[in-house]
């Protein structure tokens, strides 16, 4: 049985898993899953990309907005707003569940690999889902008013203010967690999803070791723009694309990963720059539909992928 390596944002992370779940084995799907995005609310460590995958997964998810639990109720949020607390960062009351468990065993002395281990087997999530590191890394942007936490940035000011930079913090001191660099170097498919190159996938290749083992792995490497178009579907990509100096377009997150890939796989609206990015950077390209509005969308993305493993 062949191995899988997906490298994992939020949303259209966890989207794309749904699909490739329904073409391989579970089981043979590791997620080393972004933690730049974790913070702390009211005291509870959240840890937003980890749940939403591991929510997805568990067909638990709210499909809507692609994050949080389907039916969710806010009644804890409403009695703290009375209180005085800040309440624009959205946490219902099964999610806070969650974060409690997190955070009551993180007081405990586990690491977040083993709490984020232990919740996804108790949604009897059968991929392997591993944070980046169990260092607390925190994605901050340096924008016009001034520094923000990625969730900030996000959410409360709904990525409407400019970025000058963004930076790692924490990120000199993580080490990857424990599994990561041997699933890199044990996997025959190393997948890149089509997440924020900048501030999902970024904070994973920043880690100490993490790209040195993906550039060493013998595994075939595959990566799906999440620039369609020269926008982004969901979130920041092409605003923090263009902030940053790099080319919105899907050449543009193909060049940040073209020191490890073998193969890129683009929308067919962008057919064009198909001979462009196979010509400069000497990457194959494919072309397919990669917006994923139904499973079997998601299903025909991943088998993709899995053709070109």
């Amino acid at each position: 049985m062949k191995k899988y390596v997906v490298l994992c944002g939020g949303v259209g992370a966890a989207r794309f898993l749904e699909g490739l779940v329904n073409v391989v084995d579970p089981e043979s799907v590791t997620a080393i899953v972004n933690t730049g995005d974790d913070d702390e609310f009211y005291g509870l460590y959240v840890s937003p990309d980890v749940d939403i995958v591991i929510y997805t997964l568990a067909g638990v998810v709210n499909k809507k907005q692609g994050w949080g639990f389907e039916d969710e109720t806010f009644n804890c949020q409403s009695i703290l707003a009375k209180y005085g607390h800040e309440t624009w960062f959205k946490l219902g009351d099964k999610d806070l569940a969650t974060h409690i468990h997190r955070t009551y065993l993180l007081k405990k002395g586990y690491t977040l690999a083993e709490i984020t281990d232990n919740i996804r087997k108790a949604w009897g999530v059968k991929v392997k889902i591993i944070p980046m590191t169990n260092t607390f890394v925190r994605t901050k942007l340096i924008t016009e008013i001034g520094e923000l936490a990625f969730e900030e940035y996000f959410v409360k000011h709904r990525y409407q203010v400019e970025v000058f930079e963004v930076k790692f913090e924490g990120i000199e001191n993580a080490k990857p967690a424990p599994g990561v660099i041997e699933a890199i170097e044990e996997a025959d498919g190393i997948i890149i999803a089509p997440s924020n190159p900048i501030v999902s996938i970024a904070p994973i290749l920043s880690v100490k070791g993490i790209r040195e083992a993906i550039i060493s792995s013998k595994a075939k490497k595959v990566a799906i723009s999440p620039i369609v178009g020269g926008k982004t579907i969901k979130g920041p990509a092409d605003r923090l694309l263009k902030s940053l100096g790099h080319e919105v377009s899907a050449k543009g997150v193909a060049r940040l990963y073209s020191d490890f890939l073998d193969v890129f796989i683009i929308d067919s609206t962008d057919a064009h720059l198909k001979e462009e990015i196979e010509n400069e950077l000497g990457i194959e390209v494919i072309v397919t539909n990669t917006i994923m509005k139904t499973l079997e969308d998601k299903k025909k993305l991943a088998s993709v992928v899995i053709h070109k493993i």
